[in-house]
């Protein structure tokens, strides 16, 4: 348990006001857990609202030795803004401006507290969006995103945050504040945009974000196909793909997670199926009928039962409401929910898919799937009681399971959601301790003492300068 320096409140309260510095018990329990089923210990909650008040405070927990842990919305998935041993919790989720919009670029200057959905609401009158939307847009910040570099469903074509990530101003732990980036072609300095985004946190502060806007495609068409078997959705992905179709966006759903969605939206999705698989595609009008054509012939020649092609824009958005309410329709099926997204190629879908029911009947639980198909990122949700303790233990030794079935068939450990606590230790599954050892040096460069989020991300073992390099640390035939 970190224990805080004495005055460490009062010095957080000179620079931010008595009703920003929160240490009531309630107030600290909040700030323990993010949208994790992971458990923290919260020192104190900090309630910045500016650049200087970050920097400022981040100086001060320099000087005293305090660790730190930056926090958006909490709507994290894997623990990282769950902080330990009563480290300080340092919240941006205050600082929700739009600072600047360029539409010649298109770009936007955004504080880091600016909700991923509100961002598109305020350009779209320009006829943009921002293209990263996760399925909590409408509850996830995009200081968060940034920390996790999230993605969602229409990343298949348009990519993932660090695609969308043109620079950023970034606190580090000592309270000097750097902008890394920009909107220019080619900005001066080190280009480490791409190591900041998916830092989690363990680098500094992100107080502002240059994120790129796309341009509204001028037609969208969106798709639902139905099965009576998985295996059939799955191979119906996979051969879209291979007719030369990129879809804007690929999800699929199983016929428990249909029948949840359904009961929360009532979006008439076919409850009978066993999955359920959204294509949308986007472009021109020409190119939207032929991705058209080709993804409902495929779907057929899947054996698809049924093609529903959204008729107007009302009907589009139900279709995408009742996916994107999936995590929240669990509820309907039990209190708590535990979930991994491993990501796994769109070949070992229907293998993966059946490895992951038999996890489940090994480990007796009900696990509902509902994933980014196009891109091979799964998302199965273990639907659980963490109120029985007994339960709560088969549910991590299934999600560890999972993991490790995943990264045998040639998966990586997350596509969007970090690493944070949960994924921490299974590091090493994809991983070698050379490889651990550059990213704690990485790391250590830019927060040498260990204060930014510690304890996340990379394993205990993982030791700036301690890994051999030699013969057995490399793989077979490398030259040193």
């Amino acid at each position: 348990m970190t224990t805080l320096a004495p005055g460490a409140a009062d010095a957080f309260r000179t620079i931010l006001g008595p009703e920003r510095v929160l240490d009531a018990a309630t107030e600290r329990i909040i700030y323990a857990r993010d949208g994790s089923i992971a458990d923290g210990v919260c020192g104190l909650a900090l309630l910045c609202e500016t650049t200087d008040e970050v920097s400022r405070c981040m100086a001060a927990a320099h000087r005293m030795g305090v660790p730190v842990v930056p926090r958006g919305s909490g709507t994290g998935l894997c623990g990282g803004a769950v902080p330990l041993d009563g480290a300080v919790v340092l919240s941006v989720a205050r600082m929700r401006r739009i600072l600047e919009i360029d539409r010649d670029v298109p770009c936007a200057w955004v504080e880091p507290g600016v909700l991923n959905l509100d961002l598109t609401a305020a350009v779209a009158h320009l006829g943009l969006h921002y293209a990263p939307d996760p399925s909590s847009q409408a509850a996830c910040s995009i200081g968060g995103n940034v920390a996790t570099n999230a993605g969602g469903p229409h990343c298949l074509a348009s990519g993932v945050t660090v695609q969308h990530v043109l620079g950023v101003e970034l606190v580090l732990p000592d309270g000097e504040v750097l902008t890394i980036g920009g909107p220019a072609p080619d900005p001066p300095g080190c280009d480490l945009r791409g190591f900041i985004v998916g830092g989690e946190g363990t680098l500094g502060v992100v107080t502002k974000a240059c994120v790129r806007l796309t341009r509204n495609p001028p037609a969208v068409r969106t798709m639902l196909f139905d099965f009576t078997t998985t295996h059939a959705a799955g191979a119906c992905v996979v051969d879209i793909i291979g007719r030369g179709v990129i879809p804007a966006a690929m999800e699929l759903m199983d016929s428990r997670m249909i029948d949840a969605c359904e009961g929360f939206t009532g979006a008439g999705l076919p409850v009978d199926a066993a999955a359920v698989l959204l294509v949308e595609v986007d472009g021109t009008e020409a190119d939207v009928a032929a991705q058209t054509d080709v993804a409902v012939a495929v779907a057929r020649e899947s054996g698809t039962r049924c093609v529903r092609i959204a008729q107007d824009e009302a009907e589009r958005a139900l279709l995408w409401k009742a996916r994107k309410s999936a995590f929240g329709a669990v509820a309907r099926v039990a209190p708590n929910y535990y979930l991994h997204d491993c990501v796994v190629p769109r070949t070992r879908l229907v293998e993966i898919l059946d490895a992951i029911g038999e996890i489940a009947r090994r480990h007796d639980l009900l696990v509902m799937n509902v994933f980014h198909a196009g891109d091979g990122n799964l998302h199965p949700l273990i639907a659980f009681d963490r109120r029985d303790a007994a339960q709560v233990d088969r549910v991590m030794a299934a999600g560890k399971d999972i993991v490790e079935a995943c990264v045998a068939v040639g998966g990586v450990l997350t596509g969007e959601h970090g690493i944070g606590l949960e994924k921490r230790d299974y590091m090493p599954l994809t991983f070698g301790a050379v490889d651990l050892d550059a990213q704690a040096c990485a790391r250590a460069a830019f927060d040498p003492e260990g204060r930014m989020n510690p304890r996340k991300v990379l394993p205990m073992t993982a030791r700036c300068g301690e890994a051999v390099l030699g013969p057995d640390s490399l793989p077979p035939g490398t030259w040193i």
